[in-house]
């Protein structure tokens, strides 16, 4: 069933006032239209009364702001309390949680709907015949690849140096045990 704006903040209203509403004919369940109104109730009071009002269509969720509030409910946010500050039912943010925890942050890119296609000549992308680059991505590309040559001798000269210390202490460990043993021999005859 759906409400209209007017009828969500009388409900809400007459929750301030510590009464409840009649329940709509057609609900049968008491408890769940009290829920429902307790969650209109906190949803205002986190996002102002205007995320009561209907929205045409349903909010596309990027990536990015799926994960800030699958990071609050993961240090220690209870998922009631952030479903009802970012407006949105409590059951799409434990199923973006179980998908973040099952595989992780790729679980909360939205995937193509729809059985996928058959036919090979209508598939969108063409790794034999990649498209071509704007002139502003390979420009990218070059300083990209540049960077990377550079990250990869600067490893290199990490562990030459690294090799070296390690050459340098095996040493002096092996040039203490001869002074060692050395000084060992000599107690040894006197």
């Amino acid at each position: 069933m759906r409400y209209s704006y007017e009828y969500k903040r009388k409900c809400v209203e007459m929750y301030r006032e510590g009464r409840w509403p009649e329940t709509p004919t057609g609900i049968k369940d008491h408890k769940n239209f009290h829920r429902m109104i307790l969650r209109w109730f906190h949803a205002e009071e986190a996002n102002g009364p205007e995320v009561l009002k209907r929205r045409g269509t349903n909010k596309e969720w990027t990536p990015e702001e799926k994960y800030e509030l699958v990071a609050k409910v993961i240090a220690g946010s209870s998922i009631l309390s952030v479903a009802n500050e970012a407006g949105i039912h409590n059951g799409l943010l434990s199923r973006w949680v179980r998908k973040y925890k099952l595989e992780g942050y790729n679980g909360l890119v939205n995937m193509r709907k729809g059985r996928p296609s058959k036919e090979p000549h209508m598939k969108k992308i063409n790794y034999n015949n990649p498209r071509k680059l704007n002139e502003s991505e390979y420009e990218e590309l070059v300083r990209l690849r540049a960077e990377n040559a550079y990250i990869k001798a600067e490893i290199e000269v990490i562990k030459k140096e690294i090799a070296l210390r390690e050459e340098k202490e095996a040493a002096r460990l092996k040039a203490k045990k001869q002074r060692s043993s050395k000084n060992s021999e000599k107690k040894n005859t006197n």
